[in-house]
């Protein structure tokens, strides 16, 4: 899939778990985690604003797109 999910590098920026984001977004570590390694296929905008709300960043720094 040519979309990225950059939330590592955020996390690691931050120094933020990845169990401290979920907690505070309100999902469970185990969709967090499908987030985090690529495998979701889809993303509610609500959860969306939520990370960017949490690690203070833009949708454009949460996600990237890669041509094939």
């Amino acid at each position: 899939m040519p979309v990225i999910v950059k939330l590592d590098d955020l996390l690691h920026q931050r120094r933020m778990t990845l169990t401290e984001l979920a907690e505070r977004v309100g999902l469970t570590l185990a969709n967090m985690s499908i987030l985090k390694t690529g495998k979701a296929r889809a993303i509610r905008f609500s959860t969306l604003e939520a990370i960017c709300r949490e690690l203070d960043c833009q949708p454009g720094d949460l996600l990237g797109y890669l041509p094939d």
